[in-house]
């Protein structure tokens, strides 16, 4: 099958003035960090982006102490209405600087051009736009007497860097809380240009503060004495470990954690539209997504055609580039993602199942893995049960909605799926038996930041979006 040829369409990098080396965020300013400095490199070819001053103990008291200050004195005084202002201009100069920020994202996280460009950054955009309408309505959040927390530990992964951001800063100072908030190590770049935007907001120093660091920065700062919030997303391991230390404290705990989400595609499902969905619910950011739908559970009778049209779909995916802008599937975020990736679809192929991917060249410098078919997958392979975080999919059949239900709820976690079918009836009926956070019908990776998101079993707990967002957090104060 021959396909029409795209000549190279790179976004410019020279709209990015980025510096040699950031330091740690704290109190309004850039300050020095005493942990171990870290370079964060390019996944696409391994290139150096900048170095980046990492926090040590006492820095994370630090960046405590400033976010405590600031919630004392300055930030839970202050009128909703007032808040609502900061947050208004932190949303309008983030589309301000999309173009900026959609480069930066890509260059530092590997994904293509054209998600962060109409999806990372708008989204973001939309998180703080949202909840600068709440700030003002506290009231009517559903509490007696709503009142802010206080200070907020925040931990967010490398798929989603700007996002996840926005998903845990935007609710916390709406309601009244300060922040201090950690990327993770390989993709601190747009959390530290989220930073230069609180400068450029004016927002009152210590409110946010943004400390970089490894996983025993994170583990310091979620089991600090004078945090009163955390929130993490991450994987289940580590979500396990900050429950343990947060068990028994005061602390309020929102936990987003791993999945494995199901896909489930009857025979009587608008074809190439679940297709669509498909290759949408697990190539999307390189499958690495939470809640990618990595388990493909296609009704028997409709099994063959369906395949064959979702290769040939796949081979109509470009890799390549993340800053060119018609790149579908761009570089995997880490030469561990990498390996990880590598290690559990090779896993599967012993097992039993077959791997069927595209012809495409590959480049030679970077982390890169194609887009990937595993067929005649078992409910007990590791590939069925494990989360791989990458461009792989799994494909098991079903014979009655029955069976497909008990096949997607053959997993420990609870974060997604999806149902396909014409049939109202049969999609409601099957979406209500699934054990999942959140069922999108006919559509896949859809959201809003008036819904809320989350999961639950090894999913986590916890809402994020929407009224729930906010409510985690607030408390009722006794009167």
């Amino acid at each position: 099958m021959s396909f029409l040829e795209y000549a190279p369409a790179p976004e410019s990098r020279a709209i990015l003035s980025l510096r040699d080396s950031y330091g740690l965020f704290v109190g309004g300013e850039f300050t020095d960090g005493h942990g171990d400095p870290l370079d964060s490199i390019s996944p696409a070819d391994g290139s150096r982006i900048a170095a980046f001053a990492t926090a040590d103990a006492a820095d994370v008291d630090a960046a405590v102490a400033s976010a405590r200050r600031a919630y004392d004195k300055v930030w839970s005084r202050m009128p909703g209405a007032e808040r609502a202002k900061y947050l208004f201009r932190i949303a309008r100069i983030v589309q301000e600087r999309s173009r900026e920020l959609a480069v930066a994202e890509s260059l530092d996280n590997g994904k293509p051009i054209k998600e962060t460009r109409d999806f990372d950054v708008p989204t973001a955009a939309a998180w703080f736009f949202y909840y600068a309408g709440w700030a003002d309505k506290l009231e009517y959040a559903g509490l007696k007497h709503p009142r802010s927390v206080g200070v907020a530990a925040q931990v967010i992964p490398w798929n989603f860097p700007l996002m996840m951001l926005a998903w845990k800063i935007a609710p916390a100072l709406a309601a009244g809380n300060t922040v201090v908030l950690k990327p993770a190590q390989t993709t601190p770049l747009t959390a530290m240009l989220f930073a230069e935007i609180v400068q450029q907001a004016d927002l009152p120093a210590g409110v946010v503060n943004i400390i970089a660091g490894a996983g025993e920065t994170g583990k310091a700062l979620v089991e600090h004495d004078d945090v009163d919030k955390v929130a993490f997303t991450g994987s289940t391991a580590v979500g396990r470990s900050i429950a343990r230390s947060a068990a028994g404290t005061r602390k309020k705990l929102t936990l987003e954690l791993g999945g494995k989400g199901a896909n489930i595609v009857f025979d009587d499902a608008p074809i190439d539209q679940a297709v669509e969905g498909v290759v949408n619910g697990i190539f999307f950011n390189q499958g690495q997504v939470c809640c990618a739908g990595s388990r493909l559970l296609i009704q028997e009778s409709a099994h063959d055609e369906f395949v064959e049209r979702l290769k040939r779909r796949m081979e109509t995916l470009r890799v390549g580039d993340p800053l060119d802008k018609n790149t579908d599937i761009g570089a995997i975020n880490s030469a561990a993602q990498l390996a990880r990736i590598e290690e559990l679809t090779a896993a599967g192929v012993n097992e039993g199942a077959v791997s069927w991917a595209p012809e495409c060249s590959l480049p030679d410098e970077g982390f890169w893995f194609r887009p990937t078919l595993l067929t005649g997958v078992s409910t007990s392979h590791r590939v069925a049960r494990e989360e791989i975080f990458g461009p792989v999919l799994s494909v098991m059949t079903f014979r009655t909605p029955a069976e497909a239900i008990a096949k997607a709820n053959n997993t420990p976690y609870g974060l997604s799926a999806g149902v396909w079918s014409d049939k109202g009836s049969r999609v409601l009926s099957v979406a209500d038996k699934l054990r999942a956070g959140v069922v999108w019908t006919n559509t896949f990776n859809k959201f809003d930041p008036t819904s809320p998101f989350g999961g639950y079993r090894e999913s986590g707990y916890g809402r994020e979006g929407g009224r729930p967002g906010l409510l985690s957090y607030l408390t009722e104060e006794k009167k």
